[in-house]
């Protein structure tokens, strides 16, 4: 009987402690506006979890458990079983799950998590993106370019036409210039000019026809003696080539020759229809060449009204870089042709291989094709000089070619053309091989200068870019891309 007044003493306190909390909480709910409280206590809202009733009754709150537990009798009591506080407790914190197919309406404001779907730009790698960027812009110029050739081989003699007139110009201005310094008036100083320099082109011309139709004659009877002497040469060489092999070799040109008839034929028609054009681009040329000569700066300015306003400043300013590129090309050309002509020239006369002259003039045009020219007319001496001299003077004739050209590549060509027109050999080679694929011997001669121009200019616009970005950029910004630190 002794413990019952001290159970009955600790479950009124406890009952107490309660009562007083509960008060306090139900305060607190009608000041911030929460729903309202039962005889359990506060009601809490919080989404439902997996089982789908509130969470707020699966877990008692520990400050009343916290309560209950202090005051509780101790274990193993019999009166422990039940009573006034635990009936209070459970009814709140064991309401326990609802009922199977009750409805359990989800929180105010509650909505369902949708998964985001992945952006497609995303999920294709960097790399990827950067290739397939690069591609279109390629095909876009590939396409581009292929139209620009094809429209340039159905006008292919128009172009050309001009192209040449382009060089010739390059070559005569500066004398209109140094014409109009001494007072001539423009149009007489072209007029001069032009008939001047188209004069000594033709008598140039006319002398090699005339030097070959003149020796012609000499030149077959030598040509048959040359082939005599090679013959023998080769039966008496190292080599041991018989006699029967020359003639057979010679009885299968026989019949490739007769064989072949017809497309001679055909040939030498097609060849009409050449000299044909060739006439009718000299004449293109002569009048590009007058009216470039006359009206060169005026032709500029309207070229340059019809680039944007954005760009113009920019292409004004590589026009005159672009012309005198062009222009030291023309004359450094001019000059080491000259010198490899006069010096290849002379070593033909003093070892007296025939045409020695044409010859020279030969290598003198031929020197306008770089690195292709000199091989195919220097070559051209040597079988000259081997079919008409002997074995000993076509050897001389192959070391003096050589030791022109050795001293025209490593000496004259940089010292004449310098650094404005410099182009590596590879570039060189490319260029004269796709030009002649594209336009013949024409394409080949205008390919370099083309392609030295056009290095020029893209040098310039890439300077001028760079000046402009650092221009317009603020003291302390960052430097303009490509720059050292960017």
């Amino acid at each position: 009987m002794s413990r019952l007044p001290r159970w009955v003493g600790g479950a009124g306190a406890g009952l107490t402690r309660l009562a007083r909390r509960l008060e306090e909480r139900s305060a607190e709910a009608d000041a911030s506006g929460a729903p309202g409280t039962d005889a359990a206590g506060p009601a809490r809202t919080s989404p439902p979890n997996r089982s789908g009733w509130s969470g707020a009754a699966s877990a008692p709150d520990p400050e009343t458990a916290g309560g209950l537990s202090s005051a509780a009798p101790p274990a193993g009591d019999p009166a422990s079983a039940g009573g006034p506080a635990d009936d209070a407790a459970g009814s709140r914190a064991h309401s326990g799950p609802p009922a199977v197919g009750d409805h359990v309406p989800p929180p105010p404001g509650y909505a369902p998590a949708v998964p985001a779907r992945p952006d497609p730009v995303a999920a294709v790698p960097w790399g990827v993106r950067v290739a397939a960027e690069v591609a279109w812009r390629l095909l876009i110029l590939a396409g581009s370019l292929w139209v620009l050739m094809r429209v340039i081989s159905s006008v292919r003699l128009v172009v050309l036409s001009f192209v040449v007139g382009l060089l010739i110009t390059a070559l005569l201005q500066p004398t209109v210039a140094w014409l109009k310094r001494r007072g001539v008036p423009r149009g007489l100083a072209t007029v001069m000019t032009f008939i001047s320099g188209f004069v000594v082109m033709g008598l140039v011309g006319w002398f090699v026809v005339w030097q070959v139709t003149d020796n012609l004659d000499d030149l077959s009877g030598q040509v048959q003696q040359g082939i005599k002497d090679l013959k023998h040469w080769l039966l008496t060489s190292p080599f041991h080539v018989t006699e029967k092999q020359i003639n057979n070799i010679a009885d299968n040109l026989s019949t490739a020759i007769g064989a072949n008839t017809k497309d001679i034929t055909s040939a030498g028609i097609e060849g009409v229809q050449v000299i044909l054009e060739v006439l009718t681009g000299i004449l293109l040329a002569m009048f590009s060449t007058l009216f470039l000569l006359y009206d060169g700066p005026r032709i500029w300015e309207w070229l340059l009204k019809l680039f944007p306003a954005a760009a113009r400043e920019g292409v004004a300013g590589a026009g005159p870089r672009a012309w005198a590129t062009l222009t030291a090309y023309v004359r450094g050309t001019v000059i080491v042709a000259l010198i490899d002509a006069i010096f290849i020239g002379i070593g033909l006369f003093f070892l007296k291989v025939p045409l020695a002259v044409p010859l020279a003039v030969f290598i003198f045009l031929f020197a306008f094709v770089p690195l292709v020219g000199a091989v195919v007319s220097g070559a051209l001496a040597v079988v000259v000089a081997l079919v008409t001299k002997d074995v000993f003077t076509a050897l001389m004739v192959l070391i003096v070619v050589l030791a022109v050209q050795q001293i025209e590549g490593h000496v004259l060509q940089p010292f004449i053309l310098g650094r404005a027109v410099r182009v590596h050999p590879l570039a060189v080679v490319l260029s004269v091989v796709a030009g002649s694929l594209i336009a013949g011997i024409g394409g080949a001669v205008v390919a370099v200068p083309l392609v030295a121009v056009t290095n020029t200019v893209v040098g310039y616009l890439r300077a001028y870019t760079r000046d402009k970005a650092l221009a317009a950029a603020p003291p302390d910004g960052p430097p303009p891309p490509g720059e050292p630190g960017s």
